[in-house]
C-alpha cells in the first residue's frame, strides 16, 4: 500500500524565504584578511577579489553586475541591494529568470525552503514548483505573472516606441516602490529609486517576456527592442574612464557586457581597448567550452579585457551563494559610499554621445 501524498502544506512546510538585509559585517574583514594572509586557493582568490573591488571603487570606475544563476529566490539580493544604495553599482545586466523572482519578495509571497531529495511528480499535482531546494507555490508564480502584466500594460498606455530592457525594468521597478508591501527586498525596486539601469540579453527567456507576449494577444502591451540594449551598454561603457565588472555565475549577462568592447571597436570602430577591471564568481571550468567558465584570459584575445600586466581581473572558482556576500560584505563592511551615477537618466544623452563619435568615424573613413 503507498503512503499517503504529502499535503501542499507540508511541502510548504519549510521557513519562509525573506530578502535579507546584511546587518553585522564588520567581522568579516578578519575573515577575508586571514584568506590573504594564506593566499592559497579560491579563499586566496576572493581575497583578491575583494582587494580589485577595493580598487575598482577607488579608482572612479563604472561598476556593472552580471548576474545568472537563480540568486534572487534564495532571499540573498540584500547583498546586492544594499550594494547599489551604496553606490557600488552602476548598472546590471541579468537573466530575467532573477528579476522575475525578486519580484516575488517584493510583493510578500511565498517561497519556501524545500529540498532537492523530493518526488518531483508529488510537487506537480501539488502545484509547486521547485529550483534544486527552494519550493515556489503555482500561487507565487500567477500573482507574480498578474503584477508584470499590469505594470507592463499600464506603462504601455505611457508610450508607443519601442523600448529598451531597462525601461521595461525601471517601470517595473517603479510600480514595486508604488505597490509592494516589502519593495525594500526588491533589487528591481531599488535599481529603480536609485536610477540604475537594470538590461537582460533574453527578454523572451524568463516569465517576464512571456507576460509581455501575452499581452500583445490582445492587441497592446510593450515592444521590447534588444538592439536598443546594445547600444545603451556600448554607450555607457564608450563614456566611462574606467570599466569594471562582477560576474556572477557567468551565462548570457557575461558575454552581453563583455561584448560591449567589440562593439566598440570591431563594429563601431571607435573603441576603448578593452575592460579594466573583472570579478569573475563560477563554478564552471573552462575545458568544456562553455561560456560561463571562459577565462579572462581568453577574453584578452577578444579585445574584452585590456592585456595589462598589472593584476585587474580574477576568477573565484565557487558557489556564487557564498562568495557574493562576502564579496559585498567586505567592501561594505570597510565604509565604502560614493555618489550613484544615476545612469538610467543619462542613457539618452550617452547615446547621443556616442552616435555622434560613430558618425564622425564614418565620415573621416568615407
Amino acid at each position: 500500500m503507498k503512503p499517503p501524498m504529502p499535503s501542499k502544506q507540508e511541502f510548504l512546510s519549510g521557513r519562509r524565504i525573506r530578502g535579507l538585509t546584511p546587518d553585522d559585517t564588520k567581522s568579516i574583514l578578519s575573515l577575508i584578511e586571514s584568506y590573504d594572509n594564506s593566499g592559497a586557493y579560491n579563499a586566496g582568490r576572493l581575497a583578491e577579489a575583494c582587494k580589485l573591488y577595493e580598487k575598482m571603487i577607488e579608482d572612479k570606475t563604472t561598476i556593472a553586475l552580471t548576474l545568472a544563476g537563480a540568486f534572487t529566490p534564495t532571499g540573498l539580493g540584500g547583498y546586492i541591494i544594499s550594494a547599489i544604495k551604496a553606490g557600488l553599482i552602476d548598472f546590471m545586466i541579468s537573466t530575467g529568470a532573477n528579476l522575475y523572482h525578486d519580484i516575488h519578495l517584493a510583493l510578500n509571497l511565498p517561497v519556501h525552503q524545500g529540498t532537492y531529495n523530493v518526488d518531483d511528480e508529488l510537487l506537480l499535482k501539488q502545484g509547486i514548483v521547485r529550483i534544486y531546494d527552494i519550493f515556489i507555490p503555482d500561487e507565487t508564480l500567477l500573482e507574480t505573472d498578474r503584477f508584470v502584466r499590469e505594470a507592463a500594460g499600464e506603462y504601455s498606455s505611457r508610450t508607443s516606441k519601442p523600448i529598451s530592457t531597462a525601461e521595461l525594468h525601471h517601470a517595473i521597478g517603479k510600480r514595486l516602490l508604488e505597490t509592494a508591501p516589502r519593495a525594500e527586498e526588491s533589487i528591481l525596486a531599488t535599481a529603480a529609486e536609485y536610477d540604475v539601469p537594470v538590461y537582460t540579453p533574453s527578454p523572451g527567456d524568463s516569465s517576464i517576456g512571456m507576460n509581455i507576449a501575452r499581452l500583445k494577444l490582445n492587441g497592446g502591451g510593450l515592444s521590447v527592442d534588444p538592439d536598443i540594449d546594445v547600444l545603451e551598454t556600448a554607450a555607457i561603457v564608450f563614456d566611462s574612464p574606467k570599466n569594471g565588472v562582477i560576474v556572477l555565475g557567468g551565462g548570457s549577462p557575461k558575454n552581453f557586457y563583455f561584448q560591449t568592447q567589440p562593439m566598440l571597436d570591431q563594429i563601431l570602430a571607435i573603441g576603448r581597448g578593452g575592460h579594466d577591471y573583472v570579478i569573475q564568481m563560477s563554478v564552471d571550468v573552462p575545458q568544456y567550452g562553455g561560456l560561463s567558465g571562459a577565462t579572462l584570459q581568453e577574453a584578452v584575445s577578444w579585445g574584452k579585457i585590456k592585456p595589462q600586466k598589472e593584476v585587474n581581473k580574477v576568477t573565484v572558482y565557487s558557489d556564487i551563494t557564498i562568495t557574493a556576500p562576502l564579496l559585498f560584505s567586505y567592501v561594505l563592511a570597510k565604509g565604502y559610499k560614493v555618489k550613484p551615477k544615476m545612469i538610467y537618466g543619462k542613457r539618452e544623452e550617452l547615446l547621443q554621445k556616442m552616435r555622434r563619435r560613430f558618425l564622425e568615424t564614418v565620415a573621416r573613413e568615407d
